[in-house]
């Protein structure tokens, strides 16, 4: 594994993606460890829209690398309220910090599916067997 720091205070998912919770919507980006995985970001394409229901686990966009293009998944089902277009038109912004360049916002549909997402201590250990 690299020697990435995993922020506290997040919840992650097994696909390499963060959500910070605010309310009852969460925040939703990818984690320093894939962008380490990918390489370097070039596309983001968000297909969800604002409005448009998601499902957990279900694809809503993909994000694509020098080395491949992977599927973003939702980490809970819910309703996009944002997309964060400044990153949907320049994904390069993850390369610089993928903490800040977040991608979509979902108003939370069902709370326990929060209960799936990771820890900081659980996520550090899930990319140690990646």
């Amino acid at each position: 594994m690299s020697d990435v720091t995993i922020p506290e205070g997040l919840k992650y998912t097994k696909d390499h993606e963060w959500a910070k919770i605010e309310g009852g919507e969460i925040v939703v980006g990818i984690t320093k460890f894939a962008v380490d995985q990918l390489g370097d970001i070039t596309l983001v394409n968000i297909d969800a829209k604002v409005g448009a229901e998601v499902e957990e686990g279900k694809a809503f966009g993909s994000i694509e690398s020098v080395k491949s293009v992977s599927d973003l998944f939702a980490p809970v089902k819910g309703k996009i309220t944002k997309v964060n277009e400044e990153v949907a038109q320049k994904g390069e912004l993850i390369n610089e910090d993928p903490y800040k360049a977040w991608l979509v916002r979902i108003a939370v549909s069902d709370p326990k599916s929060l209960d799936g997402l990771l820890d900081a201590a659980a996520y550090e250990e899930h990319t140690k067997s990646a």
